[in-house]
């Protein structure tokens, strides 16, 4: 089963995505973590991501589509989340071709449904450990008292630095401006579900996985 996570920041893709690799072994294929591994992986794909990033310049659609093919060639295990990725039509006709390809389908993308305030409010309040990921929201699941992360028992309280009112709204606006389109273009493919965002955990997860049994 292949999947793509659809959702503006914070809207608790990494979480769930964390679930679906947990509970059906699937692998999460994130932008930000394909290039970070690229970058010191010592591959000619790799040293490419490594010259562009030392450079400083924009890693382009192509490389990215690359480090995707790589992934199809390797072990498939339950499956692919595409988390971060397309973010453009462009990218989502790419993404098509190339798993029309490997002869994969896109099964579902799911949309995780926000209302914009109550995000913005959510995320102020977030905190994560900085040894495990594991993530904590002063309203909901504030940092335990004793200091330690209830997951690995590390210390480390981190707070991103642009999880600030402006920050996340300016962080939206460019978001609807690029990614919304995708959500007419998987409807009229017939890939879209939509599930709430802003319900528990543990709700958004029964949803989810609601969807995916579909």
């Amino acid at each position: 089963m292949n999947i793509i996570l659809l959702g503006p920041p914070g809207a608790g893709k990494g979480t769930q995505a964390r679930f679906l690799v947990e509970n059906r072994n699937m692998i999460q294929l994130s932008t930000g973590d394909m290039l970070r591994e690229a970058k010191d992986s010592g591959t000619e794909m790799g040293k490419v991501v490594a010259d562009v990033m030392a450079r400083g310049d924009l890693v382009t659609d192509e490389i990215v589509i690359g480090l995707i093919r790589e992934k199809l060639e390797g072990d498939k295990a339950g499956g692919f989340i595409f988390d971060g990725f397309p973010r453009t039509l462009a990218q989502a006709d790419a993404l098509g071709e190339l798993l029309a390809e490997k002869s994969e389908t896109l099964d579902a993308v799911v949309e995780m449904q926000v209302d914009d305030n109550a995000l913005v409010a959510r995320i102020t309040a977030r905190s994560t450990c900085g040894s495990c990921g594991e993530v904590y929201n002063d309203q909901t699941k504030p940092w335990p008292a004793d200091g330690k992360c209830t997951n690995c028992g590390g210390t480390d309280v981190k707070r991103r630095a642009d999880d600030n009112e402006d920050s996340l709204k300016q962080r939206l606006m460019e978001y609807y401006k690029k990614t919304s389109p995708l959500l007419g273009y998987y409807y009229a493919k017939g890939d879209l579900k939509s599930v709430n965002g802003l319900g528990e955990i543990d709700e958004v997860k029964a949803e989810i996985d609601a969807v995916l049994a579909g």
